[in-house]
């Protein structure tokens, strides 16, 4: 007996050995998403350490993570089993930022310039509440039994959503919120940040200030084969450029978003494993990278942060969103923009009037057709910094929608051809979700 238990002991032993060997490189990334998490949700929305950690940090792993938050000084930290604790940092106006040790927290900074809207218009070209309009053109029953449809059914926990809003021909035909959510919450958009930061380009493009089908502006790849990679081809998601994207384990990605101090550099460094326009790979390292051409487009920092919201996001009316920043004050284009879940859905109207905001022109045309076109070798799943439909990923809804995308779910659907747009927002994505059977039911209740 003794024998056998000594074998059980060492057994044992070796087993805690090998799972401390193998997840202790992860436990810095496990305590780094759990505390931004925290930070973020706390500061940005006001939500409780408890509401984030059942909802936002209920992922394998992350749930292992403790947390504190600090109400006085503006900060949450996170360790796993006492070990490779992180701190992210609150500032008003840069929303929270993971540091690292070196990172000097008394150092002044530097804060967006903000334009708030102030009119006397309705939804969605001023804050007032819509206009009550009723369609002949809609089956409302069928359009809320899809609605209802959508959100977890009491006592359950597997859709997940958290919000969901439609707009047909401007208008809010559907609006609901699951219970913690309101009109007012801001929700992650993850990576449908991507499409903000596309649209930084459109905008350049409309002034005549950057030439997106020219070799990128980045001096390290002037005497290599990277020297051809042209601005478009980051946009596209084609540059060729090594990059891993997977988040279930220690890869490209996460050691961008949880250890580099400056964002913009995790993909530049990167060489070239492919020629440019051949090979479609997903890489949130060249969206970050495209943040850093941006602000060199700019003579002052300030300016590169002020043009975000001047140009666009305070443009129209998007006053809930907030764009985080890097260690470095670059904003992560690729993932960290926050935003209720109408100011989304007022960024997808602007797509599908092809850049026209009330009116004034913020991007040509010609962007939102480009943003619109399937990607080389991508499939028809991607355009410009969009997710399409034209290859049938949803069977049901018409071919010509594209969207904004983001992890667990998150998405502004644009579909022309119904003058629609549709926002959910949750913490389930396909095929957990069905998306498809969503639109299905949405679409399904516009009477032909």
């Amino acid at each position: 007996m003794k024998k056998f238990l000594k074998v059980v002991g060492f057994a044992v032993i070796v087993a805690l050995v090998y799972l401390s060997f193998t997840n202790y490189p992860k436990l810095d990334l496990i305590s780094g998403f759990s505390a931004k998490s925290i930070a973020s949700g706390h500061f940005i929305d006001n939500r409780s350490q408890e509401m984030i950690e059942k909802g936002d940090n209920d992922i394998d792993l992350i749930d292992l993570a403790k947390n504190t938050i600090n109400e006085s000084t503006h900060f949450a930290t996170a360790s796993v089993y006492g070990l490779k604790e992180r701190k992210a940092i609150y500032r008003k106006g840069l929303g929270a930022t993971l540091i690292n040790d070196e990172f000097d927290e008394a150092k002044p900074y530097l804060v967006p310039k903000r334009t708030l809207l102030n009119n006397n218009l309705p939804f969605p070209y001023g804050n007032l509440e819509s206009k009550d309009t009723v369609f002949s053109t809609i089956d409302y029953v069928k359009l809320n039994v899809a609605i209802a449809n959508a959100f977890d059914k009491k006592g359950k926990i597997d859709k997940r959503t958290r919000s969901l809003l439609v707009i047909y021909k401007d208008k809010i035909i559907a609006e609901k919120y699951d219970v913690g959510f309101n009109k007012e919450s801001k929700i992650l958009g993850w990576s449908m940040t991507k499409s903000i930061t596309s649209a930084m380009f459109g905008i350049l493009e409309k002034q005549g200030k950057i030439n997106i089908y020219a070799p990128a502006p980045i001096p390290e790849w002037a005497n290599d084969k990277r020297k051809s990679i042209t601005t478009n081809d980051l946009l596209h998601m084609n540059s060729g450029l090594e990059w891993e994207e997977k988040y279930d384990k220690i890869c490209d990605a996460t050691e961008m978003l949880f250890q580099a101090e400056d964002m913009t550099r995790s993909q530049l460094v990167k060489q070239a494993v492919y020629k440019p326009n051949t090979h479609w790979n997903y890489s949130s390292g060249t969206t970050n990278l495209l943040s850093g051409i941006l602000r060199k487009q700019f003579k002052t920092h300030q300016e590169y942060l002020d043009f975000w919201y001047a140009s666009l996001i305070d443009k129209i009316g998007m006053n809930s969103m907030i764009l985080e920043t890097d260690m470095t004050g670059n904003y992560v284009g690729s993932s960290y923009g926050w935003a209720t879940t109408r100011d989304w859905s007022k960024f997808g109207l602007l797509y599908l009037h092809k850049g026209n905001w009330n009116g004034e022109q913020i991007f040509n045309e010609s962007w939102a057709k480009y943003t619109a076109t399937p990607t080389n070798t991508s499939n028809g799943d991607y355009g410009g910094h969009f997710w399409l439909n034209s290859g049938g990923k949803f069977p049901d809804v018409p071919r010509d929608m594209y969207y904004c995308g983001g992890f667990q779910g998150q998405m502004v659907v644009i579909i022309p051809s119904l003058d629609l747009v549709i926002v959910r927002m949750g913490l389930v994505e396909n095929p957990e979700f069905d998306f498809n059977e969503m639109f299905k039911g949405i679409i399904g209740s516009l009477k032909k």
